[in-house]
């Protein structure tokens, strides 16, 4: 059901609303039988697992069989969707409105899992044996730089093999950089065919001990440094695994360019996650950058956790003012200053004598004789001054949150300036985690409706 358009002068002055030009589309882009894969990136902290997990849900409820692949080790995907862990194979997440005939599955990159199953599907059984056994391998496929980016790939790559799910959404590595997605593949090929390794290789080649007599007296500085640094023992393994891979290497580069020309394909749709801070939309600038030169498709820019105010019209200005008219006296009130605030009837808390009460006979009122002021004359009790302070102290939070969401609007307005050209949808920061289906339904139907100031945004 479409929103009523409200009154011009309603307008949040502060949180404007993307233009229809700037508007990401979200459902179209996922009810769209030709996505086939939708790529969350971005920094890390921004919130794209859970914008995976939310797109993954909605999809699914809107009729189509996904699968949602994240490399999220705090497995907060996996209690998100009421699954007790996630791991390599593709589990179904229970609990979702299947009226429309759709599917969710939810799987976590095992990264050291993946990576044997490439060696156990690619080798025989003698010579993967020996490879997954040698400690070099061990360590190389547990944490060689790059290896979680790749395998992601890899995985992925076989996801879409299997032509088994409508859509794939992936969640891509928490990395030092987003763009460690994208280079993964070609940084391990350039590995498999350096110098190193054609170094490595040659003993295996030549053979036995005449192999290793070949390589002492051709490369004894290159090998004496790698004994150093290395020890003799790890070298071993190293040439050892480096001659049982020798034959898959060439599978590695024509797999991982496989599935570089597949996230170029037209079915496939990145979209990059950032929050609306200086250097998270940097990054995102940089990304969007190297998509444009990569030919990958974009479909725009997530802006996650923006701030809104159900209050926009009461700017940071005039809640400051408001806060210090309470706090001091209430001298802003007056029209004449301090003059006027000793005319005034309401002059409780002032530091000037007020003027003397006239009775209905027109003689003057008397005081006390201790000077204090009679009765009836109102004067402010120490709930009222409590309130004061609360409210006070309430306008001042009012005000930060104001020029929070100023800031968050001119980080935003750069972004659209230098990229013109990207859609955009904003998500409204919430005031907790994501931890069941219900909260990512939400943050779908955020994510669907394109602008901050949804009911509940904090």
């Amino acid at each position: 059901m479409s929103r009523r358009p409200e009154p011009a002068q309603d307008q949040d002055p502060v949180r404007e609303h993307l233009s229809p030009a700037h508007a990401l589309e979200i459902d179209p882009l996922i009810e769209d039988p030709d996505t086939r894969i939708v790529v969350c990136c971005g920094s890390g902290g921004v919130g794209k697992t859970t914008t995976a997990a939310a797109l993954g849900l909605r999809a699914a409820e809107r009729g189509r069989k996904v699968v949602v692949l994240t490399i999220d080790p705090a497995r907060r995907l996996a209690q998100s969707m009421g699954i007790d862990s996630l791991d390599n194979t593709p589990r179904r997440v229970k609990g979702i409105d299947d009226s429309a005939g759709g599917e969710l599955h939810a799987m976590m990159l095992d990264m050291k899992r993946t990576f044997d199953e490439i060696v156990e599907a690619h080798a025989d059984p003698e010579r993967a044996a020996a490879i997954l056994n040698n400690p070099f391998y061990q360590s190389l496929s547990a944490g060689f730089a790059g290896t979680q980016e790749y395998m992601a790939m890899e995985k992925l790559g076989q996801l879409r093999s299997r032509d088994e799910w409508d859509l794939i959404v992936v969640d891509t590595p928490p990395s030092r950089s987003a763009l460690d997605f994208l280079d993964a593949p070609k940084r391990l090929g350039s590995f498999l065919d350096g110098k190193l390794i054609r170094v490595l290789l040659a003993p295996a080649k030549v053979g036995g001990r005449a192999g290793m007599k070949f390589l002492n007296v051709g490369m004894s500085v290159m090998t004496g440094a790698l004994g150093k640094v290395l020890g003799g023992q790890l070298l071993r393994d190293v040439q050892t695994f480096v001659a049982a891979m020798d034959s898959m290497f060439g599978g590695f580069r024509t797999r991982a360019d496989a599935t570089y020309k597949l996230l170029q394909a037209p079915g496939t749709a990145f979209l990059v996650v950032a929050a609306p801070e200086r250097d998270a939309l940097r990054e995102a600038a940089y990304f969007v950058e190297r998509l444009a030169a990569e030919d990958m498709p974009l479909a725009g820019l997530v802006l996650n956790r923006v701030h809104g105010s159900g209050a926009g019209r009461l700017s940071a200005e005039r809640a400051l003012a408001a806060a210090e008219n309470l706090e001091e006296s209430r001298i802003v009130d007056q029209p004449d200053g301090k003059a006027g605030l000793r005319n005034s009837p309401d002059t409780y808390g002032s530091s000037e004598s007020p003027a003397r009460n006239v009775t209905d006979g027109g003689s003057p009122a008397t005081e006390d004789v201790d000077g204090a002021a009679p009765e009836d004359e109102p004067t402010a009790t120490d709930g009222e001054r409590s309130v004061e302070r609360l409210t006070a102290g309430l306008l001042r939070l009012h005000a930060e949150r104001m020029q929070l969401l100023a800031r968050e609007r001119r980080t935003r307005d750069r972004f659209t300036a230098l990229h013109p050209e990207v859609a955009m949808t904003e998500v409204a920061a919430l005031p907790g985690d994501v931890h069941d289906l219900a909260g990512l339904r939400d943050i779908g139907e955020r994510l669907a409706a394109g602008h901050a100031e949804l009911s509940g945004a904090s």
